[in-house]
């Protein structure tokens, strides 16, 4: 009983809106790069693919924003510091993730959407569906630019949630503290007890 109060409830991440979002987000982006990324073009001199870099980064950076927001999740039970750790890097392989998406629309003259704009307010209204999958976005997959900007709506999404989970976990760590302080007190208080008269 002791011991599931020092070690918290943890896990649970599959719950997360944060979690789904970036699980579209790393599906999504593995199909447009197998799509619109390829292996054999932009060859340099040592023989390297360009292409392949970008594209293997890309699924990289959306692989890294799911798995860091479990593996931060998880370790939560004994380490918020972890936690708030990990969540960060989800969030910063996001924003690089998006910043591909930006470069490969303005390298080959395709349009970003507005914030404000028809098709973004369509996608943003999507997230608000419980029974979200890829397909839910299919009509907006069908080229290159919707492809792309679709993403980039998805990640904004993502980092407004992730960015509010961490206001959230920076929060209760200065409040609560974290698993070594809660380590010593619950340590302190036996030995207090076992030292009573």
């Amino acid at each position: 009983m002791e011991n599931q109060k020092l070690i918290p409830k943890h896990g649970g991440y599959r719950a997360l809106k944060s979690y789904q979002t970036t699980t579209l987000i790393y599906d999504l982006t593995v199909e447009f790069c197998n799509k619109y990324m390829t292996y054999r073009t932009n060859r340099t001199d040592n023989g390297a693919n360009k292409s392949y870099r970008t594209y293997d980064q890309m699924v990289q950076a959306a692989r890294s924003g799911r798995q860091n927001i479990a593996e931060g999740c998880q370790a939560s039970g004994t380490s918020k510091k972890t936690e708030l750790k990990l969540i960060g890097v989800a969030r910063a392989s996001l924003e690089e993730l998006l910043l591909d998406y930006e470069d490969f629309l303005r390298q080959n003259n395709l349009l970003l959407w507005a914030k404000d704009c028809a098709q973004a307010s369509d996608v943003r209204a999507l997230a608000y569906r419980i029974d979200r999958t890829n397909e839910t976005y299919r009509t907006y997959l069908g080229n290159p630019e919707n492809f792309a900007n679709c993403l980039i709506c998805l990640i904004h999404q993502a980092n407004y949630l992730l960015d509010r989970q961490l206001g959230a976990l920076g929060k209760s760590f200065l409040e609560e503290g974290g698993f070594t302080e809660k380590l010593y007190w619950s340590r302190k208080k036996v030995r207090d007890q076992s030292f009573d008269p």
